[in-house]
């Protein structure tokens, strides 16, 4: 089933003087219940925009959105009881304490059981220690733990997040991950997720969309799209002839990079016996060696 479908969004901002710019261009997806979908593309593609249409914050140029088959034109307040977000982008009123926009936003879902609630929340995010503290005060992960704590309020069934786990530190950030996957798994929570870590969003996507210039020019899993880059990635730590190594690359135009006696050199797969061969018959001697298949990471510099 699907609980998100948007068909022919386009977003176009005016621009003085000039063509108007097209921020979002056309763009179609849908995402199911239970499903976590990454929303992928370099800085400007037009993911934040589109999560802002999602959210109802701007007004599409054209395009309709609909959450459990329900357009959100027509139906916006009550869409929206069930959709959260959370944002690295947004903050909420710094004077206010952490506890005070807690309680002030369980009101404005009309959160039952409030108390409960709120209390659940603290705890599983860690911030019991920050409730009375004002946001001004925060640090930039501790915003970003109480702009995920404000998305689980209303056990949202849509939640939009766009770079969830930005600034957070490595422990915490894994955490987060795999609190979403078990509320994905328990809740069948729906999530569109963004991020620039892509082993991030290997871990935790189902599905990706990969915008670039405001258009889809992908979609599908993550190891499904890894498997279209054909270049591995090869580590050799040289003990003898790491010289003829590198003459050997600059000769048969492989790019490498080199730290120490440690050089990572970029092969097509079906090429890595030979590429291994030659070093063997240039006199090449190696203590280790290492493979690394084509990542999600690959797929995104690639199609910057």
């Amino acid at each position: 089933m699907d609980i998100l479908q948007v068909k022919n969004l386009t977003k176009k901002f005016a621009i003085k003087n000039e063509k108007d710019f097209v921020a979002v261009n056309n763009i179609s997806l849908s995402l199911k219940e239970g499903e976590i979908l990454g929303l992928l593309g370099p800085n400007g593609a037009g993911k934040t925009t589109t999560i802002q249409m999602l959210l109802g914050v701007l007004t599409p140029t054209k395009g309709e959105i609909f959450y459990f088959g329900k357009n959100l034109k027509d139906h916006r307040e009550e869409i929206l009881e069930q959709v959260n977000f959370s944002s690295t982008y947004t903050n909420l009123p710094w004077r206010l304490t952490v506890r005070e926009n807690m309680v002030y936003l369980s009101y404005l879902y009309n959160v039952k059981n409030r108390e409960k609630r709120l209390k659940k929340i603290a705890d599983t995010f860690h911030l019991n220690n920050l409730l009375d503290m004002q946001i001004r005060e925060l640090s930039a992960g501790q915003l970003t733990r109480v702009n995920l704590a404000k998305a689980f309020l209303n056990f949202p069934r849509v939640l939009l997040l766009d770079e969830p786990t930005a600034s957070l530190d490595p422990d915490v950030a894994e955490y987060i991950r795999k609190f979403l996957i078990n509320e994905q798994r328990q809740f069948k929570t729906s999530i569109v997720f963004t991020s620039h870590n892509m082993a991030e969003v290997e871990q935790v996507c189902d599905r990706v969309i990969f915008i670039s210039k405001g258009k889809i020019v992908a979609d599908d899993t993550p190891e499904n799209l890894a498997k279209t880059i054909e270049i591995c990635h090869v580590e050799l730590i040289v003990k003898d002839g790491l010289k003829r190594t590198i003459e050997y690359c600059q000769k048969h135009g492989y790019q490498y990079k080199l730290s120490g006696r440690n050089i990572v050199v970029d092969v097509k797969e079906k090429e890595i016996a030979e590429f291994l061969r030659g070093l063997m018959d240039k006199g090449v001697f190696y203590d280790g060696i290492s493979i690394e298949k084509p990542s999600l990471e690959d797929y995104f510099l690639q199609n910057l």
